[in-house]
């Protein structure tokens, strides 16, 4: 699947950003038309495709088309272009990327085979420097500290440039401007995405302790009031947990900790006969009552503002893994499961209510296979290889076209758009090949990996833990105090990874009355 992917864009679309799969060319900006957000935020004339894909090369083990793809990248690729591009799209998959790509090229050890690079000066480095310099100046001008959702990557942010941004865009930068500054020993980047973190943070709702989906960068007034976990607040919410695994910062870990009892409190519903009350079983597996859901409420009331969900929130099951609620995540994870053996596709946003799509497109978006995959890594139980066995077998059905993998326009009637992003290969296939590579090298060989939101592979290891700075933003005294890896605990959720008991891992990880009555939420029964 990976491979008659990368094989088509590079044959079809190369050097452009994204691969046409239905028409078999390539795919840039959308010159003519600059409102066109949904393809100008990402596609920024810088071949975008084959930089996400780097790691995935590599994870793959095909030393060859990666040091390839390294080269072409630095001999072709330049960030010295007219292209205005989303701040968080250009980060997660270009600047992560770049990062990733160098620190497996530099990485003494080569797990996966010799990625090595003859004559590597730092290069990919060099390169995510330069791009983040020409991202900076959206942190300029702004009265909160928190960043212009898009620049000009020649010019810096446009004189129109929109005062309002979401939540995850403005606040999921952390990681890889962290790890960018902790690799050049620079803290401007950490600075500029740490203050940005610390300002939505300082905004959240004095009742709920929630933070909502649109913000004004210039007064902080909430312009989006909506509080869930899906497109606009997903990642902010991930970055919090994963800058603290990555850099120890006690301060990411007791922002993630309230944020998750905020929503275990305001978020996390129960739903019977497509009615939705506060209450639901505290526990997945065991009790009576309903699912539990974590549904889109108002910001400062913590009432329901709608009955949907989107696709981005089936990366909650993954996040909660990591912090041990694995019982709470194999819930929600059977519940999005659910709608996929219904459609053979996540669509966009479905209604819980109506049990019908809402937004009934699928741009072969990873995050149930993301989540399947750290299930699986986290109960070794065989029903999460038949869970991804049958999101392969719905992607070979349904989205595979002539020269790649294409979006489904409509999941229920199976139309499709030609459109391949490049998420599919950084994120979807790795997923999938992860899941049943248990020999992969990133398993066994004893280091420690975690990935960016955008699935990119980093080591978590001790230089990312130590600033060459003392002060992370001037005239706060650092009380960055460091927790060491297995000190690492969430509070408030309903259980811990350690009442999975052993010889649970050949049951169905729900029982069977529990997984019947979550069928029947989605209309499957």
């Amino acid at each position: 699947m990976f491979v008659f992917g990368y094989d088509s864009y590079m044959q079809h679309a190369f050097p452009r950003d994204e691969l046409d799969p239905l028409h078999c060319r390539g795919r840039g900006p959308d010159r003519q038309d600059p409102s066109n957000l949904n393809i100008n935020d990402v596609l920024g004339n810088y071949s975008l495709t084959l930089i996400d894909a780097l790691d995935t090369l590599a994870v793959m083990g095909n030393s060859s088309e990666f040091q390839k793809a390294v080269k072409l990248v630095i001999d072709t690729v330049s960030f010295d272009k007219d292209s205005t591009v989303q701040v968080f799209e250009a980060t997660i998959r270009v600047l992560g990327s770049l990062l990733s790509a160098h620190i497996i090229i530099t990485d003494t050890k080569q797990p996966f085979g010799d990625m090595t690079i003859k004559d590597y000066d730092n290069e990919l480095l060099h390169m995510a420097r330069d791009l983040a310099v020409r991202l900076l100046p959206a942190f300029e001008n702004t009265k909160t500290g928190i960043p212009y959702p898009r620049v000009n990557l020649k010019k810096g942010v446009p004189p129109d440039g929109n005062n309002e941004t979401c939540t995850a865009g403005a606040g999921s930068l952390l990681v890889e401007f962290g790890i960018l500054s902790r690799l050049l020993g620079d803290s401007t980047f950490e600075w500029v995405a740490r203050r940005a973190v610390k300002a939505l943070w300082n905004l959240r709702s004095n009742n709920t302790g929630l933070l909502g989906n649109v913000v004004n960068i210039q007064t902080g007034h909430w312009v989006g009031k909506q509080s869930g976990l899906g497109a606009g607040s997903d990642s902010f919410y991930e970055y919090l947990l994963k800058s603290y695994i990555l850099f120890g910062e006690k301060e990411d870990l007791e922002m993630f900790n309230d944020a998750y009892r905020n929503i275990q409190n305001h978020l996390r519903r129960g739903e019977y006969l497509h009615m939705p009350i506060v209450g639901s079983r505290e526990a997945c597996n065991e009790g009576e009552g309903d699912p539990p859901l974590y549904v889109n409420v108002n910001m400062f009331t913590g009432q329901l503002m709608n009955t949907w969900i989107d696709s981005l929130q089936a990366f909650f099951p993954g996040l909660q893994v990591l912090i041990g609620d694995v019982e709470d995540a194999i819930c929600l994870h059977a519940f999005y499961y659910a709608i996929w053996k219904r459609y053979g596709a996540l669509p966009e946003r479905y209604n819980w209510q109506l049990q019908a799509p809402d937004v009934p497109f699928y741009p072969l978006r990873p995050e149930l296979v993301e989540s399947t995959y750290l299930l699986y890594q986290a109960t070794k139980n065989p029903f999460y290889l038949h869970v991804g066995m049958d999101i392969l077998q719905s992607l070979e059905k349904y989205t595979k076209a002539k020269c790649g993998y294409a979006t489904l326009h409509h999941v229920v009637e199976k139309t499709k758009e030609d459109r391949m992003e490049s998420f599919f290969l950084s994120e979807t296939c790795k997923y999938l090949y992860l899941l049943f590579d248990e020999e992969n090298p990133l398993h066994k060989s004893g280091n420690k990996y975690m990935f960016t939101t955008e699935g990119h592979i980093v080591s978590v290891d001790e230089r990312f833990r130590n600033s060459l700075w003392q002060d992370i933003l001037p005239g706060e005294v650092d009380s960055t105090e460091k927790i060491k890896p297995n000190e690492l605990k969430a509070v408030n959720f309903s259980s811990n990874c350690n009442r999975v008991p052993d010889e649970r891992r050949y049951l169905l990880p729900l029982k069977s009355i529990y997984m019947r009555q979550i069928d029947q939420m989605v209309g499957l029964i």
